[in-house]
């Protein structure tokens, strides 16, 4: 069996509420384990370990790097807690990645401060006894090429020489929950991406209109929602049939106007969804400035349809940095595909972009509001449960 050591970093300032964090981030763990047979998660205050076969320990490194919370994990192995069985277990380990010619440096935590020897002692110590059995190899406590740490626990030592990074954040859950309105473009995923690492538990809502836009289109949006699913869990997905409303818009209102008008029936069609699933908030992809409907005015005039928060976690960043972030995620290749969805589909030649409210309250006049949202709500709306890709 391997051994695993997870740790996580702002769960720990959280004072007399870090308990409820801790368990959920455990609770997230053994839900990102499920079906690996033979795993076992331990929580203490400070780490998580996870006991895990050996078979399956690459697996299990994959499906914990993207449990929000967690900071970094380490396989560790395990020494009696004194000083002759940490320094063979050290060596024996350093031997196995140790070359000729690397610097090394040793870096010593000591959670039991019950252990006699000092963390700057114990480096030393163990560093001595690496440099004796592996002359070869030199000291450098600036810039070592490896680093070796020992962690000393309450009834053992662990000794490690991997870190491999996690997503940081909150443990998904712990803030509430959210819906995301999740289209096929690189933004909205990054947002949902990032609404995660708050802690948000999402569900996604996406709008089709079939035949204007491709099946190949709503796959691209099921794809987008399984990798997202690996960090946030099984996640509900509904699909919202929007042909019928666009047409109307298109027959009835300026087109001008369209991107505007399209998106204030998207929104009060959230809002209702949001309410019947029991979300708090509605979740977009939008970043100041990049289209028309994302100028202030635009955001300020569609936004006056619902009295829920609309959060826009990627509402800084310019199209680089979202672009950086859906290819570290592995949305960026799903997102690239050509497959458009209904707002670029409809996107006329020159949209307003300073749309001013008592204008487009006079084009909604001709429209049956109420109608058209039931038409894309209720059992008008396909809902799927997405599981997370490994």
């Amino acid at each position: 069996m391997a051994r695993l050591l997870t740790r996580f970093g702002e769960i720990a300032l959280k004072g007399k509420n870090r308990r409820y964090f801790e368990n959920a981030l455990t609770s997230n763990i053994k839900k990102a384990l499920r079906g690996l047979s033979g795993c076992r998660v331990e929580q203490t205050r400070s780490r998580n370990f996870v006991e895990v076969p050996d078979k399956l320990l690459d697996d299990a490194i994959t499906r914990l790097s993207r449990v929000f919370g967690i900071v970094s994990i380490s396989p560790v192995v395990e020494a009696e807690l004194d000083m002759d069985s940490i320094m063979d277990v050290a060596l024996r380990e350093f031997s196995k990645i140790a070359r000729a010619g690397l610097t090394f440096k040793v870096q010593t935590k000591r959670a039991n401060k019950r252990f006699p020897l000092a963390s700057p002692l114990m480096s030393a110590e163990v560093g001595a006894h690496l440099l004796t059995n592996l002359p070869s190899l030199t000291v450098d406590v600036h810039e070592p090429d490896l680093l070796l740490e020992v962690e000393i626990r309450e009834h053992e030592a662990y000794i490690f020489t991997q870190k491999i990074p996690g997503p940081g954040g909150l443990p998904v859950g712990v803030t509430g929950k959210g819906l995301l309105l999740l289209s096929g473009g690189i933004d909205s995923p990054v947002a949902g991406w990032m609404a995660m690492k708050r802690g948000v538990k999402l569900e996604a809502l996406y709008f089709h209109s079939f035949p204007f836009t491709s099946e190949r289109a709503e796959e691209k949006v099921v794809d987008l929602c399984r990798v997202l699913a690996a960090y946030n869990g099984a996640t509900r997905l509904h699909v919202s049939h929007f042909t019928e409303i666009q047409k109307e818009l298109r027959q009835k209102c300026p087109d001008k106007l369209q991107v505007t008008l399209m998106r204030r029936m998207m929104l009060r069609i959230a809002a209702r969804l949001a309410a019947e699933r029991g979300a708090q908030a509605i979740f977009t992809g939008e970043s100041l400035g990049q289209v028309a409907s994302q100028t202030m005015e635009s955001i300020s005039v569609i936004g006056r349809v619902t009295d829920l928060p609309i959060l826009r976690p990627v509402i800084g960043m310019d199209k680089a940095e979202i672009v950086e972030i859906s290819r570290r995620i592995d949305t960026y290749p799903i997102s690239i595909r050509p497959y458009e969805d209904c707002c670029t589909v409809f996107l006329p030649e020159f949209p307003v972009t300073r749309p001013r409210l008592a204008e487009v309250e006079a084009a909604e006049a001709a429209l049956d509001i109420e109608a058209l949202v039931d038409s894309g709500s209720g059992p008008n709306i396909r809902t799927f449960e997405i599981r997370g890709q490994i």
